[in-house]
């Protein structure tokens, strides 16, 4: 679960950019701490200008059991994790510019800068995960129904 403040601009990048190029190892999925209810026009000019869908992305609150339910928070919200966090598994901090009201520059940089996290990220969980499939599972679950783990 990717979470930065209004699940507008960082965090669904960090979504879109992960169910692309990290299908195979990440269920991803995307919220906001206190979120602003759309997804910024400029974070959806930059993922299409970039190749990436915008299909399904929506800014929503963190929800308790969504949080719990995660195997790995990827906090882009600048905000420390004590707080907010506290029931997640594994949490890991990102340090992410906002580029809310910024102009097409910015996003674009910033979108580079998450497209490459999320890169780096998806190749460690595929060298800590050696034998998961290489194609998506539908709710995170493999062969015979197992949840991945």
């Amino acid at each position: 679960m990717f979470i930065c403040l209004g699940n507008a601009c960082r965090s669904p990048m960090a979504e879109a950019i992960a169910h692309r190029i990290g299908g195979d190892v990440i269920e991803a999925s995307s919220a906001g701490l206190t979120p602003l209810g759309r997804v910024e026009a400029m974070t959806q000019r930059t993922l299409l200008k970039n190749g990436y869908s915008t299909d399904g992305l929506t800014s929503k609150p963190v929800l308790s059991a969504e949080l719990e339910a995660a195997d790995l928070v990827v906090n882009m919200s600048g905000r420390s994790g004590d707080v907010a966090f506290d029931k997640a598994a594994e949490v890991e901090h990102w340090n992410v510019e906002d580029p809310y009201g910024a102009d097409t520059e910015i996003y674009q940089r910033i979108f580079e800068d998450i497209e490459k996290r999320v890169a780096g990220l998806a190749d460690r969980l595929r060298k800590k995960r050696p034998n998961w499939p290489m194609s998506r599972n539908i709710k995170g679950k493999g062969a015979g129904g197992q949840r991945r783990q």
